[in-house]
Order: structure tokens, then C-alpha cells, then sequence
């Protein structure tokens, strides 16, 4: 297993995590899964308290000896919190699931914005993470994150973050915080933990035949998810990948190229690889939007790049998925940026250098995404969740 050092505490994190929201059914077998990875090398387990079983499970496995070797990550909901007994309501729950006194690797789990971070300040979490900290229960605190550039870049700057994680793949280099959050997270001596390396498995089950044509036909025989991984860990920016894994050859086949992996190691020939599997990637997306941002900020609020992500996924992730990504990421925040508040002033227009008709794709993203459901699915979602307040 290949190591990575995590720049705030100079401790060595295995370059493959294990990401514990797909647990096998069965829990013996999972239990083999978990045991053979620590054995192998991988020192970094991310699970969340919304998980269904997951940290009760975990945490009975690491309580066999194992505690002492690994790093938990686990998650608060922000939703949950609706007064300040509840931080600890929930943590004290994730310890006593989890078997343990302390978390190595707490986060804020799919912070939206800057909003819904002040709200819980008023509530005291700045005070309620200084006393776990403290008193050695929180060892670094993070936050995940769904959703695009500007708002990530804002929240790496709004509190003294120790680490962070956030969507990434070959696919997403462009999108969500894409390339540019994950350089400017490690600028500022963040470890950044990515998920979502296959984009559920998409980038392996759902190619299109040209492409895997091309990992079928390179220099080297590697399957379509080796590529994915290696194509991450050629970045030094990036710490841990975390991978869904719930079966044993999986999880060998993960460590075997987690071990043998480098930083920077990528020919010119790698990623002309890359190159042609996005061209036949993006012949099948609807707007060719790279995500530069040059087109914002909107006067209207538009979060254009991430309505065009969205609204592109819907051929890798179909319609439903895609949907629901828009809605967590347009539409539930303080300040809503759904593509239906463009008034088609195009400004935008005359900075796209891909010359993209941006207000006439927008109207086709609002008419595809944002249908009879959109409105009670949104205000459902943002009361439930307390992003309103």
C-alpha cells in the first residue's frame, strides 16, 4: 500500500480509503472485506451517521483489535442540528456505534454553503469542536461537499478546516469544484479525501463502447477502473481516494493498484488515453460547457456551469439521478441558482469561449429538470434539511 502524509499532522494515510455506504449484506463477509483491508494496508475508513448500519458495523469490527490501526471518518448531518444539545446527541450516538472515545476524521457532511455553515454558528459549533477538540474526541474536523467552484472555495476559506472531500473523477476534472477546488483546497494545506472516483460505477458499467475500446486497446492492459483510480492518484493534491468496495476481488484488485501507483508517473501517452475517452464521453453530453466559470457570477443568481453538469449527467446517470443532483445543488440553498431564474439578459454570452447559446440551454435545462415536482421537492428538501434558516 502506498502512503500519502497528511500536510497538517505529518501522519501517513493509506492512498486507498474505504468508503462504508455500500456494505455487503452480509456482515461476515464484510467483516473478511474490512479485516483483509486493514491487513493490506488501508488505514482509512469513511462512514456517516446517515449511513443505514453502517457504523454499528464497523465499529464491531474494529473493536476486535483493530481500533488502534485505522483512521475513522464519520459524519454529522447538518439537518439534524436544530439546537445545540444536538451536536453532541448525534456524536455521542456515533461514538457508542462506532466503539470508540474519539473520531480521527470528523466532518460537517454535505455542507452546502456558506449559509447553512452561519446558521450552525449561531447554534455554537464553533465552541462545540474547540471543546471536542480539546478534550481529544475530534482529532482534525472537515466537511464533504456536492456541488461547484465558487462555493467550495468559500467554505475552504470560512473556517480553519483541517481536511476536506468532495467528488472527483476524470469526468468531473471540470465540474462541480473540480480541478481547480482540489488545487486551491491543497494550496492551503488541506488533505483532500475524494469520492466518487468511478462516479458510482458509471465510468465502468455505463461506457460507451468507443471508449472502452480505447482502455481495451492501450499499451497496457488495465481495466476502465484502474485507469479511473490511477488517473487520481497521479495527482499529488490529492490524499485519499475513497472506494465503495463490497466484494473481496474488488477490494484486491483496489489495494494491488493502490500499491503500486506514484505521483506524476503519467506519460504523454496516458493522457492522450484520457483525452480521446472524454472526446467520445462528450459527444454524448448536450452542452459543451468545461466549466471555466467565465460565464459568472449571473446577475440572477444562475449557478450556469453547475445547471449544464447537471443537466449533462443525465446520459451517464439517467434522468431520475440527475434530477436529484440538480435539486440538492440548485435548487435548496438560501439563494436558489436553478437555470428557470435566467431573464436572458446574456450577458453571460459574450464570455463563453465556447460560444455557447447559454440562455437558450438554460431554458432547455428548465424545461427538462424542472418540472411539476421541482417546487415541493425543493421545499421539502430545504425544510427537512433547515437550509431556509
Amino acid at each position: 500500500m502506498k502512503y500519502r502524509i497528511n500536510p497538517q499532522n505529518h501522519k501517513e494515510l493509506s492512498a486507498l480509503g474505504f468508503g462504508c455506504m455500500r456494505f455487503n449484506r452480509d456482515e461476515k463477509e464484510v467483516e473478511k472485506q474490512i479485516i483483509y483491508a486493514i491487513e493490506n494496508g488501508v488505514n482509512y475508513f469513511d462512514t456517516a451517521y446517515i449511513y443505514p448500519n453502517s457504523e454499528v458495523i464497523l465499529g464491531r469490527v474494529l473493536s476486535k483489535g483493530y481500533r488502534d490501526r485505522v483512521n475513522i471518518a464519520t459524519k454529522m448531518p447538518p439537518h439534524a442540528i436544530k439546537k445545540y444539545e444536538d451536536f453532541d446527541k448525534i456524536f455521542l450516538t456515533e461514538l457508542e456505534r462506532l466503539q470508540t472515545d474519539y473520531i480521527d476524521y470528523y466532518l460537517i457532511h454535505m455542507l452546502p454553503d456558506t449559509t447553512v455553515w452561519n446558521r450552525l454558528i449561531k447554534l455554537g459549533i464553533n465552541e462545540w469542536i474547540e471543546d471536542k477538540k480539546k478534550k481529544g474526541q475530534i482529532r482534525n474536523i472537515g466537511f464533504s461537499y456536492h456541488g461547484g467552484r465558487d462555493e467550495f472555495i468559500q467554505l475552504v476559506d470560512i473556517y480553519p478546516w483541517e481536511f476536506c472531500l468532495l467528488q472527483y473523477n476524470y469526468l468531473d476534472e471540470n465540474r462541480q469544484a473540480g480541478k481547480e477546488g482540489i488545487k486551491y483546497a491543497a494550496s492551503k494545506g488541506l488533505p483532500v479525501m475524494v469520492m466518487e472516483p468511478l462516479r458510482g460505477g458509471k465510468l465502468v458499467t455505463n461506457l460507451p463502447k468507443e471508449a472502452e475500446s480505447v482502455w481495451n486497446n492501450a499499451y497496457v492492459k488495465r481495466s476502465p477502473a484502474e485507469w479511473a483510480f490511477r488517473w487520481l492518484w497521479n495527482q499529488p493534491e490529492i490524499t485519499v481516494v475513497l472506494s465503495g468496495m463490497n466484494s473481496m476481488e474488488m477490494i484486491k484488485e483496489n489495494i494491488k493498484v493502490a500499491s503500486e501507483t506514484e505521483v506524476n508517473a503519467f506519460t504523454e501517452e496516458d493522457f492522450k488515453l484520457f483525452g480521446k475517452v472524454r472526446e467520445i464521453l462528450d459527444k454524448t453530453i448536450k452542452v459543451p460547457c468545461t466549466g471555466c466559470n467565465y460565464c459568472m457570477p449571473c446577475p440572477k443568481g444562475v449557478d450556469i456551469p453547475t445547471c449544464f453538469s447537471c443537466y449533462n449527467d443525465m446520459e451517464i446517470e439517467g434522468k431520475l439521478a440527475s434530477i436529484g443532483k440538480y435539486v440538492m445543488q440548485t435548487g435548496i440553498k438560501n439563494q436558489p441558482h436553478n437555470a428557470s431564474l435566467c431573464v436572458k439578459c446574456k450577458k453571460c454570452e459574450s464570455h463563453c469561449p465556447q460560444h455557447i447559446k447559454i440562455s437558450e440551454e438554460l431554458t432547455q435545462v428548465s424545461k427538462s429538470m424542472e418540472g411539476f415536482y421541482y417546487k415541493p421537492l425543493r421545499f421539502f428538501i430545504k425544510r427537512f434539511m433547515k437550509f431556509d434558516q
